[in-house]
């Protein structure tokens, strides 16, 4: 699966860390609800690194559809309450 993290690039995402990142996004939306800014922010930063850590570069000059697009590292509690409104990125 191709996951865009928005002003950083594509990564080609192993399927087999889909539970992992729809975990974390079900805690995301959590913290959001509860306007938990520091876990908002924590969650986040775990998810961006998992996708980076697992993922693999895809080549800026090769042109791929994303599955999920995943908002800037530097997103707000604010801006995430319209993105972040409901679990599971990965739906099936």
């Amino acid at each position: 699966m191709i996951v865009r993290i928005a002003t950083e690039g594509q990564y080609r995402f192993p399927g087999a860390h889909v539970d992992r990142l729809n975990e974390l996004d079900r805690h995301i939306v959590e913290a959001v609800a509860n306007e938990d800014e520091a876990e908002f922010h924590k969650l986040y930063a775990e998810m961006l690194a998992l996708v980076k850590n697992e993922g693999k570069p895809v080549a800026h000059d090769e042109i791929m559809e994303s599955e999920i697009i995943l908002p800037p590292p530097d997103i707000t509690l604010k801006e995430a309450k319209d993105l972040f409104a409901r679990p599971d990125l990965i739906h099936g």
